[in-house]
């Protein structure tokens, strides 16, 4: 038998379509008439590390032409705790209004939730909308171990115990070195400390013999001959150190471990927001003024779009999630 539809039940349908096409028409509206009115007061991004790193460095830097550009002031808030966990929860619960913002190290997604037992916010709470810039680290060791290249330490490695110094469980240096020694076979003690700078005082002090560190704690000492750099874990070369090669280029095919800093925001906050604000800070960071300024910090500006930032922490986190799950790390 045909299946007939009555005149009334079309009728009914397409009353019911028309109210879902006007209701949906009205929620593009209201979201076009919001980002052309946005922003009206003080944007806040949230850094969830204490104040004077990296992400601080950047942040303030863009501050001021941020400002010229959306005519708002950006309001930096540090939110320390649990490697960066308890500011980037404060940023998920926002209200998703484009007033609030969180700029971090990807390894706040690309390494804490492989590490942390719990975690008081959820990845899909969040989105990246920018790769601001990236970084490496340096590998440097005390000139009294007698190696001068990533070979001779390779080598040194499996006739003499060594150890080598981070800036803590779970830290870029200490995440690097470990991927260094499972390409190479090689086998060193981790010794963490409470930051990049106690680390390498002690590899200063020839207490650890080296440390795979972060470029502007250690250039001052490079550059005096206290410190001997071998290598950078990055892709490309250090801007500070253009002489001294890539650990791929020292003879490790394959290696790369490079760093980055990552402008979230809610899940929620409107599509045209995000692309606005994104633009701002990109502009900001691009002018030959911060990019200087962040050259000299060891870092090199990006400015990637949304999808390529979820392209890349997507990547890190599958090749960090591996080196943390081989190493066992895990962190409370």
């Amino acid at each position: 038998m045909p299946f007939f539809v009555s005149s009334a039940f079309t009728s009914t349908s397409r009353s019911r379509g028309l109210t879902l096409v006007a209701a949906l028409l009205a929620v593009c509206a209201s979201s076009t008439a919001l980002a052309q009115a946005w922003p009206q007061r003080p944007i806040k991004v949230v850094i969830p590390f204490p104040p004077g790193g990296p992400s601080d460095l950047v942040m303030r830097t863009a501050a001021e032409r941020i400002l010229a550009n959306l005519k708002q002031p950006i309001v930096i808030e540090n939110q320390p705790g649990a490697g960066g966990s308890i500011g980037a929860a404060s940023v998920a619960r926002a209200a998703p209004d484009g007033y609030t913002f969180l700029f971090a190290t990807d390894t706040l997604l690309t390494v804490n939730p492989h590490v942390y037992k719990s975690m008081p916010f959820k990845l899909d709470d969040l989105k990246p909308i920018s790769v601001l810039s990236s970084f490496s680290q340096t590998l440097v060791c005390n000139p009294s171990l007698g190696v001068k290249t990533v070979s001779e330490l390779i080598a040194k490695s499996k006739t003499t115990p060594l150890s080598y110094a981070s800036g803590g469980a779970g830290v870029p240096g200490h995440l690097s070195t470990e991927l260094l020694l499972s390409m190479t076979g090689m086998q060193m003690t981790h010794i963490p400390y409470k930051g990049p700078a106690p680390a390498m005082q002690d590899v200063l002090a020839n207490q650890v013999p080296c440390g795979l560190l972060a470029g502007p704690t250690v250039l001052p000492h490079v550059r005096s001959g206290k410190l001997t750099a071998l290598a950078v874990s990055g892709q490309a070369r250090s801007p500070s150190l253009p002489e001294v090669p890539t650990i791929e280029e020292a003879g490790v095919k394959g290696y790369e471990a490079d760093f980055s800093l990552i402008l979230i925001a809610p899940k929620q906050v409107p599509d045209d927001i995000v692309a606005k604000f994104r633009q701002a800070v990109v502009d900001a960071l691009r002018t030959p003024e911060a990019t200087e300024r962040l050259k000299a910090s060891d870092q090199i500006v990006i400015g990637s779009t949304p999808e390529q930032a979820v392209v890349k922490v997507a990547k890190d986190f599958a090749k960090w999630g591996a080196v943390s799950r081989k190493i066992g790390l895990s962190l409370d």
